[in-house]
């Protein structure tokens, strides 16, 4: 029992590490990123005995800011979920990381180890279900702050996420049909295999539709531009308006969070996850027949490597899709999510069906 317990806690430290740090880099990227699309310098004024690192210690400034500055609950708010509030949104979105692998099992002193916190045979419908229970974080956030900008931001989070999150399970069910299995770790295994004998069997490849339409509600669901109508600064519209010091902080950091889970899922369920082109459990197995051996430990060492390379790139990529398009009108944003893509995705699953019945 006692290694069972010690096998999970290392993997949980292990992930967790990795994703706090990449959405501490994530709030220097975005600022240099969008500099670097604007043609100007970015942060780059927090420095350390005058060496500033590229504006890195703007990541610590803002750190030492939130936790020093005044912890204010609006008059009239109620102060017990105006204080819950971005615990449960913050709770929830790191938990939904808990059924996504970052590597293959690993044979460790005579173990076998996934290398994902909680392997479930049921993993997207665990992804999800923490998904949903996020969207409570965002109302009760809105509700317990006893303003109607708020309230308003709450009502307009709430009703985005769920609209989106249809749309979100519609597009996964052809991916779902196609590997026959809800295990996030056999849907990646399954895209280690070949098309015609060359081409990886990912599945951007098999399903290029619900490829666009997931990347649509992911960033939907992460409410940030052109998405970002629950806290749109122009309107003075926010679910966490009314929130300062660590409270803001936790609403800060959980957009980042969700942003690396959408590029996580993404990764998982659209290229191949861990997966290298051609490389086995053994070595690499190329097309034309050779085969070159590596040690087991490197092959997972380079599986981790592609998982965390491919989520950085799909960061990168929704950053880039953040400073460039401006924010829908709310009626544009629920036209879209009802009108066009959930028909979309319906569509999908149809056409789906019919080339595996088709193929069979």
């Amino acid at each position: 029992m006692w290694p069972d317990v010690l096998i999970a806690l290392t993997k949980t430290l292990f992930f967790l590490t990795g994703i706090l740090t990449l959405t501490a880099f994530l709030t220097w990227q975005e600022r240099k990123q969008s500099a670097v699309m604007q043609d100007r310098l970015g942060a780059n004024r927090a420095d350390i005995f005058g060496f500033r690192a590229f504006g890195l210690f703007h990541i610590f400034s803002d750190a030492l800011k939130m936790f020093f500055k005044e912890d204010y609950v609006p008059p009239g708010g109620d102060k017990t979920l105006h204080t819950a509030a971005p615990i449960i949104s913050l709770f929830f979105a790191l938990m939904s990381f808990a059924a996504i692998p970052f590597g293959d099992s690993v044979r460790i002193a005579g173990r076998q180890i996934e290398l994902q916190i909680l392997p479930l045979n049921v993993g997207i419908l665990f992804v999800f279900a923490m998904m949903s229970l996020a969207v409570y974080g965002t109302f009760l956030a809105g509700f317990s702050s006893n303003n109607k900008y708020a309230f308003l931001g709450g009502l307009r989070a709430s009703s985005q996420m769920i609209s989106y999150e249809i749309t979100m399970g519609a597009t996964l069910i052809g991916i779902l049909m196609i590997f026959g299995s809800m295990d996030l770790n056999e849907i990646n295994r399954a895209q280690g295999g070949l098309l015609w004998g060359w081409l990886p069997k990912w599945g951007v490849i098999l399903q290029p539709v619900g490829f666009l339409l997931f990347v649509t509600a992911g960033m939907a669901e992460t409410k940030r531009i052109p998405f970002d109508l629950p806290e749109g600064e122009s309107e003075i519209v926010g679910y966490f308006v009314e929130y300062s010091s660590m409270k803001f902080g936790a609403f800060f950091m959980g957009d980042f969070i969700e942003t690396i889970l959408i590029a996580a899922l993404i990764t998982t369920l659209f290229f191949g996850g861990w997966q290298i082109p051609y490389l086995q459990s053994g070595g690499f197995q190329l097309p034309w027949g050779s085969f070159h051996a590596m040690p087991h430990l490197l092959v997972t060492l380079l599986q981790i490597a592609a998982f965390a390379f491919k989520v950085f790139f799909f960061c990168w990529f929704l950053l880039l899709i953040r400073w460039t398009l401006p924010r829908f009108r709310y009626d544009q944003l629920m036209r879209l999510g009802w009108k066009y893509m959930l028909p979309v995705s319906i569509l999908n699953i149809f056409v789906t069906a019919f080339v595996l019945l088709w193929f069979k």
